[in-house]
């Protein structure tokens, strides 16, 4: 597999992070309270967003194999961050989504959420806190 991306850092605490494939283009900034600007995603911003992207995807693969759609789908994004090292403690995500399958299938798409790639590739310390909210 190549490259997937390119990162250029632009100065002044930006990077600007382009698709190889698709030439979408992502702005990366410092936080306010590490010396930057926070116009844009941070990096640990881009971490705990991607845990929700990729949590939504899945849940949306299988979905679509079930023969149903998630879209609509939503998910709310809190971060938690720790000093001493400077790490993510814990992210917090609150997914809203059309109760329109069984309980059953509703609680396999939480289990797929929760076992995500991304999830699976965080460290273990990280708090993953995933809540779902099934809306008729």
């Amino acid at each position: 597999m190549g490259s997937i991306s390119k990162v250029v850092y632009k100065g002044a605490l930006r990077n600007e992070a382009r698709h190889i494939k698709s030439g979408e283009v992502i702005l990366n900034d410092a936080p306010i309270d590490n010396n930057g600007r926070g116009e844009a995603f941070s990096p640990t911003d881009m971490v705990a967003t991607a845990l929700a992207t990729c949590a939504l995807t899945v849940m949306g693969i299988r979905a679509q194999d079930e023969g149903f759609d998630l879209e609509d789908a939503t998910a709310e994004v809190v971060k938690n961050m720790a000093s001493d090292p400077r790490r993510i403690e814990s992210i917090e995500l609150r997914i809203r989504l059309k109760a329109n399958c069984s309980e059953k299938m509703q609680k396999i798409l939480e289990g797929i959420a929760r076992n995500c790639p991304v999830a699976k590739s965080l460290d273990p310390q990280l708090k993953q806190e995933l809540q779902f909210e099934w809306q008729s």
